[in-house]
């Protein structure tokens, strides 16, 4: 990359950030709503399960604890499968941490992304006004004498784009945060659950 690249990139201005983050706001909204549904739902389906298991586990009823499981659906299903599976004690118990952190990362699925945006939207906005300033003091020299509007109007553009990267951001850290807690309450209530399991005999 030559300077003369160089340059007529840096006076390029922020418009073009600005659009990228907006871009970027979309992916992150499509993102919160498709994890909060299947957060809500392994939710509703972990409440079920509860419901389902209680007598069984209070009885040490093993087979009708497999058989609710085999019933319900979701991924804490799919962990607490394992507490009824054979072996040992220590080889269940590894087997519940194998499987939990399978389900873990499926859970946090493209979280990663709101975690990238939340951290990194007010960079990416502040490198937009960088540009939109530069571009606004060389439109100040090439018209020498314009007065101090015209620099004025570049840099109150050019503020725009560390607007919209706080914009963008503090949403994405707001969602990333509470998604992250419901993941985190799911998997200790089915940690609990697995400890009742296991010590109702297995």
């Amino acid at each position: 990359m030559t300077l003369q690249t160089l340059k007529v990139f840096a006076l390029s201005g922020g418009d073009w950030v600005i659009w990228a983050l907006l871009l970027a706001s979309v992916v992150a909204v499509a993102v919160i709503v498709e994890r909060a549904l299947v957060l809500r739902r392994e939710m509703e389906s972990l409440n079920n399960l509860k419901q389902a298991l209680q007598t069984p586990v209070a009885d040490g009823d093993h087979a009708k604890i497999a058989a609710a499981l085999k019933k319900s659906e979701g991924a804490s299903s799919r962990i607490l499968a394992s507490a009824v599976s054979s072996g040992g004690r220590a080889a269940v118990e590894d087997r519940i941490v194998a499987s939990a952190l399978d389900e873990k990362r499926f859970l946090e699925t493209r979280l990663l992304i709101l975690g990238t945006l939340g951290n990194n939207a007010p960079f990416v906005g502040l490198f937009g006004t960088v540009l939109g300033v530069i571009r606004a003091f060389h439109d100040l020299a090439a018209h020498a004498g314009a007065g101090p509007e015209v620099v004025m109007r570049g840099l109150s553009e050019a503020l725009i784009a560390t607007a919209v990267g706080l914009f963008v951001a503090i949403p994405c850290v707001i969602a990333y945060n509470y998604l992250q807690k419901q993941v985190q309450d799911l998997l200790s209530s089915v940690e609990s659950m697995s400890r009742l399991i296991l010590a109702a005999g297995k």
